[in-house]
């Protein structure tokens, strides 16, 4: 089937929304300036890159993909026409510079920074983003490939391969993200052997009630469920084939009643089990679609959550699919590596990447209401290459931060 072509609401240019850099209104300097302080990372002397300037130096990495280090830094800096040591900044600004500074700042203020600004970003009534006033949010994972050093392969380690091991180093990232919207607002990542199911363990507390959580097979286990269970959000998860639930109730809708046990001897027993409804469909002509599908659901009322709309809900989870390509495809302009070659600063790396792309899609749906709440319009018909390359084009020239230091940054530097 042909896709709409992905377009602004008529009359609205994106270039309209980029008046003051994406990444400095999406990740206001004075935000910045307080993590710093809290993480004791705030540059105390002056220097050509202080630590502000780095932050956002490290989010625009994920901008332009395809530049050197030093030509991201002029992109950065480009137009900030008030700054009279411009000059000197570029001058000094080496690789060498750039990875110390990098290294002083660490991967704290990043991490916190990314915590405090990733959220759910669709308004009531945002077209595509709730099901019957539930905001729909989706939890999958995926890897990222990594520089092939030895301090990076220790810490991330790499998949099997059919002739030994894979060519580079992967780490395993697990998000949490707005259907809808495409904002990822939690993640968690780890080295490559670590297991999404235990990755989720740590991203749960971010869902609320009101929220309807989508996940694929693989995560549906007793412990992991009665965890998200307890947020009191509600749960859409797709079984595996040989997950076995037997029918207690059956339901009008065709669904019906069963509980999810511990093990199987508590199966057994019936000891112990969560009541659950299960809902198994086909995909008729669909082309390499599975005999069976088998859904299991928090929502145990057929009359306010009929099993065929879940059923044709449960595949907007597939939106998550597309995010992640956007992040390593579509945002990078190839197929993504991340360009740190030491552990800590691919930690950096990565939240400087969740950074950027959470900024991109909080400017889409700004974008996306450009005309009020009532007009709104589901973000996915926007162009997320389009919003990439009209940010690459504006950020140089709407540089609404300085990037050098404070009165109060004089002194000796902590690092």
């Amino acid at each position: 089937m042909a896709r709409t072509v992905a377009a602004l609401p008529r009359g609205v240019r994106l270039s309209d929304h980029v008046t003051l850099g994406v990444l400095t209104t999406t990740v206001p300097a004075s935000l910045i300036d307080t993590v710093l302080a809290e993480t004791e990372r705030a540059s105390v002397r002056h220097r050509s890159l202080p630590a502000r300037l780095v932050v956002y130096y490290i989010m625009a990495l994920a901008l332009y993909g395809q530049a050197s280090y030093g030509e991201v830094l002029r992109c950065l800096l480009e137009g900030v026409r008030w700054l009279c040591r411009g000059g000197d900044v570029l001058a000094l600004a080496t690789k060498s510079s750039i990875t110390k500074a990098r290294r002083r700042l660490g991967v704290a203020p990043l991490a916190e920074l990314y915590r405090r600004v990733a959220r759910p970003l669709a308004t009531p009534g945002l077209p595509g983003a709730f099901y019957r006033g539930h905001r729909l949010v989706s939890l999958d994972g995926t890897t990222l490939e990594l520089p092939d050093t030895a301090e990076i392969d220790t810490r991330f380690g790499r998949p099997a391969a059919s002739r030994g091991m894979s060519a580079y180093p992967q780490l395993r990232l697990l998000a949490l993200a707005e259907t809808g919207t495409h904002a990822i607002f939690a993640a968690a990542f780890d080295a490559y052997a670590v297991a999404e199911t235990t990755l989720a363990g740590r991203l749960l507390d971010r869902l609320q009630p009101g929220m309807l959580c989508l996940a694929d097979r693989g995560f549906v286990g007793f412990e992991l469920w009665q965890a998200a269970c307890a947020t009191k959000a509600e749960l859409l998860w797709r079984l595996r084939a040989n997950q076995v639930f037997a029918c207690e109730t059956a339901l009008p809708d065709g669904s019906y009643l069963s509980r999810l046990y511990a093990s199987p001897a508590h199966r057994r027993r019936q000891e112990g089990g969560v009541l659950v409804r299960v809902i198994d469909y086909q995909l008729d002509s669909v082309p390499e679609a599975e005999p069976v599908y088998r859904l299991i659901t928090t929502l145990l009322n057929p009359a306010t959550a009929p099993a065929g709309e879940l059923a044709a809900l449960y595949h907007e989870r597939w939106e998550v699919e597309v995010l992640f390509a956007e992040i390593k495809v579509t945002l990078p302009g190839r197929r993504l590596m991340l360009r740190s070659r030491r552990a800590d600063l691919v930690e950096q790396e990565v939240y400087g990447l969740l950074l950027a792309h959470f900024a991109l899609r909080h400017l889409m749906v700004q974008a996306s209401q450009a005309f009020g709440a009532a007009d709104a319009r589901d973000p996915d018909t926007l162009s997320f290459l389009h919003t990439v390359r009209v940010v690459r084009r504006h950020l140089p020239l709407h540089a609404a931060f300085s990037p050098s230091a404070t009165a109060a940054d004089a002194g000796d530097d902590p690092g």
